[in-house]
């Protein structure tokens, strides 16, 4: 069947883009739905996050992550499980599993704040020798608020660590971080970043449809957004493209 050629739509950069990413979270799905989703819309993915601890259960994590690398996805495991190795005083050992095991790109964070921010430079410092780093700020506590020049300051500080990005925390409820307990964007959060870091630098935590529609039209087309569930990776791409009515009237204006 030929493909679908006719519209107008907004340039959007081909893989590996750097910026516009569509990273996905990832909670333990076995691999024939990994598979079937990755023939389907792998053009759209950029990421695929190992969420939690799920890439230290998986008995199928080699497979999959080649399977990744076939599709030009980058595979990266979800920033608790070093969180958790660094508490024990681990850490070493966790990044080491991690390069033996075939990952390229790791997540640091302290969602929890048990590790305090020297610890938490200093092991983006490290794991920056071996690996990419995206680190992650705000904290996954519910009720938990920052003030916008705080996550300025932790985001400038965690890239002058050595990280290659960082991301704004939403969590998969999408109702902590840069989000209010009702899913709500706290736009002078994601504006404060955007001015303080820019837009290429960032990841913004978006599990819910109104907040990606709302980043779409926010950001624009290349927001980069993270922590997205599999079953809406093409749902994502549409609100991009203008395809759903939550972004069109913004998108094609912009395109016009």
């Amino acid at each position: 069947m030929p493909a679908a050629a006719f519209l107008r739509l907004p340039d959007r950069s081909r893989k590996p883009r750097r910026s516009g990413l569509t990273c996905v979270i990832d909670g333990g799905l076995p691999l024939t739905d990994v598979r079937a989703l990755l023939d389907s819309a792998a053009a759209s993915v950029d990421v695929w996050k190992l969420g939690w601890g799920s890439a230290y259960l998986d008995a199928a994590l080699g497979a999959k992550l080649e399977l990744l690398r076939r599709h030009d996805v980058v595979a990266c495991p979800g920033g608790t499980l070093l969180e958790v190795a660094a508490y024990q005083g681990r850490a070493e050992e966790c990044l080491h599993w991690m390069a033996a095991s075939g990952f390229e790109q790791i997540e640091v964070s302290d969602g929890l704040g048990l590790l305090g921010e020297e610890a938490k430079a200093a092991l983006i410092r490290r794991a920056a020798a071996s690996f990419t780093v995206v680190s992650e700020v705000g904290l996954k506590r519910a009720g938990s608020v920052m003030p916008p020049a705080m996550w300025v300051e932790l985001a400038r500080a965690d890239l002058a660590s050595g990280a290659a990005a960082v991301i704004a925390e939403g969590r998969e409820s999408g109702t902590v971080g840069i989000y209010s307990e009702d899913g709500s964007a706290r736009s002078d959060v994601v504006d404060a970043l955007l001015d303080g870091v820019g837009a290429e630098r960032l990841v913004f935590e978006a599990p819910r449809k109104d907040q990606q529609a709302w980043l779409v039209r926010h950001v624009g087309t290349d927001v980069n957004v993270g922590n997205v569930a599999p079953r809406d990776i093409l749902g994502l791409e549409a609100l991009r493209l203008g395809l759903r009515a939550d972004t069109m009237i913004e998108v094609h204006a912009r395109t016009a």
